[in-house]
């Protein structure tokens, strides 16, 4: 049989088998499924000595269960973004080069470019699997993040009513990670039966056999969490069909398959070699290999493929664009600023609101799916809950499997929140959300508690990184409201917008900003725009701008230095990133800048207003204020004093540097002068 034949015809083959439809593995599907596998192998070592890297060992070890479920689920190859398909997630991500072949010779893709692009620049071959090779639903490599993916994928399917079935095919080393412990829990409190898990049982990972470099009790653990346990040989293709094909039709529990393997099967010379975990054989040895599979001209193939991987790989193959819900915001609420209430309420009102606008039997509206992680209370979810309990998951202390989860579930379709405390959702779980980000989701994350505004729990739990971290990756987006009104309002819009987004703010209540007329600023006809900042109150002399919830110490500061007759600019920034070119000559108008944030003085928005502002080419004098050290525990207020961010020290620091330079411009003065 050619080398390439089985992707020409593996869609036909297998259309009426999807499913898992035989009650046993058909023999000519044994027969047709032993050549790929033979195929594929070849293929794998091909492309990994091309590349001089890559994971051969494991991908030979897992090829078996690979071809059975990319031929026997709910799939059309031709048709790979099938709506109602079910989800494959590869967990090992590393093992791209068993993934590949694997979709290749079932007829996802053109086998040959794989091979000659593999970890070629510019190829979407990439080392670890990537979406842009048709039938990979999720971008892996950082190990122990599949599983909850998997979840992720099936809270979506149950939302959105459909009854596909969830795969999370995992590696056995990456079974010592802590996440996923926290999904296989999440799947057995939500009844997730139409997830299947399967581990590659090979014993072995890059730095030895894992019983010595951890030792652990996989199926004790799985059992112990509830999931149902089976065992078989990994190579056994009819052995490997009936167990995947049982767990699929188990409605009591999900099932995890262990499946043992051999790492490198097929090539004798490296089977159970853990030096070939991430290691390529060498050409010489790669000729030997492809002859003892059957492959007589594998050194004149070698150099052919070598010749086209030096002209470099044409590929049409990108990410799938992702399909963003359409969704209804309903009427902003407007929150008097006689009344005090905290930024956390308006988000959880206005959450309420988009569960009812969105609430099931609406025309063109997506289901709205919150998790939570154990402080509903706190951050404000309880409305939620209570109206749409079917939509509300409680994730219990598992920040790390939750964030990976909500943002699988949010590529699906499914208007996705998850609220947690800033230390959590945001710093403890930066990996996870890269990886959203990478995975171009829809994630509207909203952190509480941010800031020296945490208040008494101290120092462990002052969020001051927020902004520092989420830019330090390319497509979330971070807004920090200065009061409920404004919460409200960016609430309804990243709602409504596609991406990544980070709402950010403090615990404390407060009295809405008003205007100069006493009405609220952020009410009635204010529009959200997320390129501007706000002008709350106009003056001249020097541009105090102020970062979310500390524009009410900006305006205690504003109103003190008109007693003592200074006149200031206020401005008030959500955002703090890629200022409009109008708001930042207004802001450096005077040459005299006061930043004030509740975050660390040197990542947050001082250091980014002054970069903006040395791009635009625009010159100012700076005074940055903002956490400079850890602070203790107390009471909000009392922190801000302490760290010089408080409406007396905002003040005092604005006419320090209004003194300063007004110094400075006399001895420039005198000079000319002289």
């Amino acid at each position: 049989m050619p080398s390439n034949s089985t992707e020409l015809n593996a869609e036909k083959f297998f259309e009426n088998s999807r499913g898992f439809k035989p009650e046993t593995l058909p023999t000519d599907a044994r027969e047709f499924l032993t050549e790929m596998a033979r195929q594929a192998r070849g293929s794998i070592l091909k492309m990994t000595t091309l590349a001089a890297s890559g994971h051969p060992g494991g991908s030979m070890s897992s090829l078996e269960f690979y071809l059975l479920v990319y031929n026997f689920a709910n799939l059309r190859p031709s048709d790979p973004r099938w709506a109602d398909r079910d989800r494959v997630i590869i967990s090992h991500g590393h093992t791209s080069p068993g993934v590949y072949t694997a979709l290749g010779h079932s007829g996802f893709l053109d086998v040959e470019q794989a091979i000659v692009g593999f970890r070629l620049a510019g190829s979407p071959f990439e080392g670890h699997v990537e979406r842009s090779a048709p039938g990979v639903e999720w971008d892996t490599g950082n190990l122990g993040q599949g599983l909850s993916a998997a979840c992720g994928k099936a809270v979506a399917g149950r939302a959105l009513g459909k009854d596909f079935h969830v795969y999370a095919l995992m590696g056995d080393g990456e079974q010592q990670k802590g996440q996923i412990s926290e999904a296989r829990r999440f799947a057995i409190k939500y009844g997730f039966t139409n997830i299947t898990g399967v581990i590659d049982l090979n014993r072995l990972q890059i730095s030895g056999a894992t019983k010595k470099i951890m030792p652990q009790r996989i199926a004790d653990n799985w059992r112990s969490d509830g999931w149902n346990v089976v065992e078989g040989d990994g190579h056994d293709l009819d052995e490997m069909y009936s167990l995947l094909r049982t767990a699929r039709n188990d409605t009591v529990k999900p099932t995890v398959i262990l499946a043992h393997t051999i790492m490198g099967k097929g090539y004798p010379p490296i089977e159970n070699d853990h030096n070939y975990h991430g290691a390529a054989l060498s050409e010489e040895r790669c000729i030997d290999a492809l002859a003892t599979l059957g492959f007589d001209d594998g050194a004149e193939e070698l150099e052919n493929l070598k010749a086209k991987r030096a002209q470099g790989v044409k590929s049409n193959l990108s990410h799938p664009p992702r399909l963003y819900p359409t969704v209804a915001t309903g009427s902003p609420r407007t929150y008097e600023v006689d009344k005090k209430i905290d930024n956390r309420s308006a988000w959880g009102n206005a959450l309420v609101d988009l569960a009812e606008e969105n609430s099931p039997g609406k025309s063109n509206s997506a289901p709205v799916v919150v998790f939570d992680c154990d402080l509903a209370v706190s951050v404000k979810t309880t409305g939620f809950a209570d109206k749409r309990p079917d939509m509300f998951f409680q994730s219990g202390i598992s920040e790390h499997s939750t964030a990976a989860t909500a943002g699988a579930c949010s590529a699906e379709g499914a208007l996705t929140f998850w609220a947690d405390f800033g230390v959590f959702g945001i710093a403890e779980t930066y990996n996870q959300n890269r990886l959203n980000d990478i995975n171009e989701a829809n994630l509207k994350v909203v952190c509480t508690h941010c800031g020296l505004d945490v208040g008494e729990d101290g120092k462990t739990h002052q969020s001051i990184d927020y902004f520092a971290l989420s830019h330090s990756v390319f497509g979330w987006k971070l807004f920090t409201p200065a009061d409920p009104n404004q919460t409200d309002r960016i609430t309804r819009y990243i709602a409504s917008q596609p991406g990544n987004f980070l709402m950010v703010m403090g615990r404390s209540k407060m009295n809405p900003v008003s205007n100069s007329q006493g009405d609220p600023f952020f009410g009635a006809d204010y529009q959200f725009r997320p390129d501007r900042t706000d002008k709350i109150r106009d003056g001249e002399g020097a541009t105090i701008v102020c970062a979310g919830a500390v524009l009410g110490m900006g305006l205690d500061a504003w109103e003190k230095l008109s007693e003592s007759g200074k006149s200031v600019r206020l401005i008030s920034a959500a955002h703090w990133a890629d200022f409009h070119a109008d708001d930042l000559r207004e802001i450096c108008e005077f040459g005299k800048i006061v930043t004030v944030e509740d975050h660390n003085v040197n990542t947050g928005l001082g250091m980014s207003l002054s970069s903006e502002l040395f791009s635009a080419g625009l010159a100012a004098q700076i005074v940055k204020l903002g956490v400079t050290r850890y602070g203790s525990s107390g009471k909000s207020a009392d922190l801000y004093k302490l760290m010089g961010i408080d409406g007396e020290s905002i003040a005092s620091q604005t006419l320090a540097l209004l003194d300063k330079t007004t110094s400075v411009e006399k001895k420039i003065n005198s000079s000319v002068i002289a």
